[in-house]
């Protein structure tokens, strides 16, 4: 099991398979807070590497197999600066990074930090500051501490799935079983709750490289439509992606989409 060690007990888990074509990308998943690798693995990675490409893949700390210090505040930045560390070290080949939700800020703020890409791709990631934003955020933590998990599942699927999604896993939740709070001390709740110390003040304008902003047109959280269009218009070289049919979870409710989507980048790339 491959390991970038950040000191005796902390490391980040990571999967690297590189290019096999010569002009190949390493498309390089950055994480929502409550993700995994398994989210990319399944249809993904496996379309990406029949067309010559590579894919790195990494857990940030708190998340399945990559362990942190007991009583370690995971913050925004810490998380930005492990993944720059990361791929300083490990160098994939034409990496073009790939964020979900707000892995697509910290992907921006590790290209801010120095790490070299060919690409970006912004999926459900675009949003601005203020009070809607930090309620979200602390109502997310408030949730997992009454009901943990389960809770916050059960009250936001609904509203980040599309609706065809939602019927074909209703089964899995809502379940007469009660609800139990998240311990903090766990890698989710710290995860969680480094939400708060995000900073989304960035300088889009000096994002000159190809960025790709797919946005889930069924995300009745995050998505604001006229934040995505001004957001979008400050990105020197940008391609809109509107998803009608997807919500928040554009690469789980519409796999094949996505999969062309970055694809076709690829070639313009």
């Amino acid at each position: 099991m491959p390991r970038f060690h950040l000191g005796d007990t902390d490391s980040i888990y990571y999967e690297h398979e590189a290019p096999t074509a010569e002009q190949g990308l390493t498309f390089t998943f950055f994480n929502a807070l409550t993700g995994d690798v398994d989210m990319w693995k399944a249809e993904i990675v496996p379309a990406l590497k029949k067309a010559g490409h590579g894919a790195f893949l990494y857990n940030m700390r708190g998340q399945r197999d990559s362990p942190f210090s007991p009583g370690l505040d995971i913050t925004a930045d810490q998380i930005v600066s492990d993944a720059v560390a990361l791929l300083k070290e490990t160098a994939p080949r034409r990496p073009v990074l790939v964020g979900l939700s707000i892995g697509g800020l910290f992907a921006i703020q590790a290209i801010q930090q120095g790490i070299e890409a060919e690409g970006l791709v912004l999926i459900n990631t675009l949003r601005r500051d203020g009070p809607r934003l930090q309620w979200i955020n602390e109502a997310l933590v408030r949730m997992v501490e009454v009901g943990g998990m389960e809770l916050m599942r059960d009250i936001n699927f609904p509203l980040i799935f599309n609706e065809e999604w939602l019927g074909q896993n209703r089964k899995d939740y809502l379940k007469d079983t009660g609800y139990a709070p998240l311990d903090s001390q766990s890698g989710t709740y710290k995860l969680l709750a480094s939400g708060r110390t995000a900073d989304w003040d960035l300088p889009y304008e000096q994002l000159t490289l190809p960025v790709l902003v797919m946005t889930g047109m069924r995300d009745h959280i995050f998505y604001q439509a006229e934040v995505v269009a001004e957001l979008t218009a400050r990105l020197p070289n940008a391609t809109r992606l509107d998803v009608p049919n997807a919500g928040h979870m554009v690469p789980l409710e519409r796999p094949r989409v996505f999969i062309d989507a970055l694809l076709e980048m690829a070639q313009r790339i």
